[in-house]
């Protein structure tokens, strides 16, 4: 197995043990973009001298220093300050741009030891729909979906074992599903949001890849993702545990590739001996989506104001209709959305606490052709409205042998359970579900 082919908890262990230095796991790194980038094209920024630089001094870190994600590569979404890099947000009003600070996560990760391997794609401001250059992992026709459509794209091309996105309403989840890998959006608020662009206080949460739950262990470790109530020291078992299936409102844009995902991950779960419950959510809940359309533009009147003010021009028209609040959105209807969404927190934590986890679409289908529209967040704006956390698990084939994923949903706060419950839910999927990934 080349370097390059490791998940993050593969190269700790031969960094352990000697047998692979940060430096050859860079340059593998290295080699295995500069092979795909044409195709992929997942980079906003990447220096190769500076990831062999910082590789260098990793290796001159002595063992009993070394931090938890000592020499791991990890691809940044570029609207995610990095002191050594640019930062330009897919706007042309801060290209070339340098601020020399660190966001939070950043921060977190470099006192791990973790390697930050460049900067990756995303659409205008983490904002947009519209595409940009990157294409997905496993067609280069079709979108990688975003908007952290880089780091989705990256991870599951192999160019890094991790990568940051954010989430404002599909962002983290819908690249997991394209791309074939697991993504995780932990609870709201529970990683610091310091130091990156804002579209939405109320709903950005900073999103993780990888294409290993053990992986994503590893990053709610170092961001001290902690339950009340810790995990079992045994492994989290399907046999026995039992599951809600929840179709949502937006049930009728899936897709046959979702239709097919839905029926067959349910099957697994009984077939292993789980109990599956399919449940509607009260008819309260058919407001969330349109509770978070309301709130979502009225954030983006107040977070892109300056740019608005000072450079008109080169703001998509998409935001410059958030500032201009050309959508109409009543100050009433912003409370009404705002406390109405506040409520209904609460009361998805109940129905979720039930269960060991909510099955619940990722996306409407494969990823679609084109890279004009990174695809719809339909199945995942009320997740993220609710502030709970949500895995992708790979899996499933659609057509042209694309991947699908399926999420789970937990209650607020319940991150390590649902990583637990992603772990043993993901072995199946993987396994069972009928997609392959490769290595191209």
């Amino acid at each position: 197995m080349e370097p390059w082919q490791l998940t993050a908890t593969e190269a700790l262990a031969k960094f352990k043990d000697g047998s692979l230095t940060v430096e050859d796991y860079a340059k593998s790194l290295l080699a295995r973009i500069e092979k795909r980038d044409e195709a992929v094209k997942a980079w906003a920024y990447l220096n190769p001298e500076l990831v062999i630089e910082q590789a260098k001094k990793l290796d001159q870190v002595p063992p009993e220093k070394r931090g938890p994600l000592h020499g791991v590569a990890i691809a940044v979404k570029d609207v995610i300050y990095t002191k050594d890099m640019p930062t330009q947000f897919n706007s042309p009003i801060y290209e070339g741009d340098a601020p020399k600070v660190d966001a939070a996560s950043i921060l977190t990760l470099r006192h791990a030891g973790a390697l930050i391997l460049g900067k990756t794609t995303t659409t205008e401001f983490a904002s947009t729909l519209y595409g940009g250059k990157t294409s997905n992992a496993h067609d280069p026709s079709r979108t990688p979906g975003g908007s952290s459509s880089g780091s989705g794209a990256a991870v599951g091309d192999f160019q890094a074992p991790i990568g940051l996105g954010t989430q404002t309403g599909g962002s983290t989840i819908r690249p997991g599903s394209f791309n074939g890998i697991y993504a995780f959006k932990p609870t709201w608020n529970s990683i610091s949001r310091e130091g990156q662009k804002i579209y939405s206080l109320l709903f950005d949460t900073l999103g993780l890849y990888a294409r290993s739950v053990e992986d994503l262990e590893l990053l709610a470790d170092v961001f001290a993702l902690e339950d009340d109530e810790p995990a079992a020291g045994a492994p989290f078992e399907v046999k026995g545990a039992k599951f809600a299936v929840v179709k949502t409102t937006a049930w009728d844009q899936a897709g046959p590739g979702t239709r097919a995902a839905m029926e067959l991950g349910a099957k697994l779960l009984r077939d292993h001996g789980a109990e599956v419950e399919e449940i509607e959510l009260p008819p309260e809940f058919n407001e969330a989506p349109e509770f978070h359309r309301i709130l979502l533009h009225s954030e983006g009147r107040v977070s892109y104001l300056p740019e608005y003010k000072t450079a008109k021009d080169k703001l998509h028209p998409f935001l410059c209709g958030h500032v201009e609040n050309e959508h109409k959105i009543s100050r009433a209807a912003q409370l009404k959305a705002f406390d109405g969404m506040a409520a209904l927190r609460p009361k998805i934590d109940a129905i979720a606490g039930r269960y060991a986890a909510i099955l619940t679409p990722s996306v409407p289908d494969v990823a679609p052709v084109g890279l004009y529209s990174t695809g719809s967040a339909s199945f995942n704006s009320i997740w993220t409205g609710f502030h709970t956390p949500v895995t992708n698990i790979p899996g499933f084939k659609g057509e042209a042998d694309m991947p699908i994923g399926l999420s789970l949903v937990a209650p607020r706060y319940h991150d390590r359970h649902l990583l637990a419950v992603s772990k043993a839910v993901g072995k199946i999927f993987e396994s069972e579900g009928g997609w392959e990934r490769k290595n191209l």
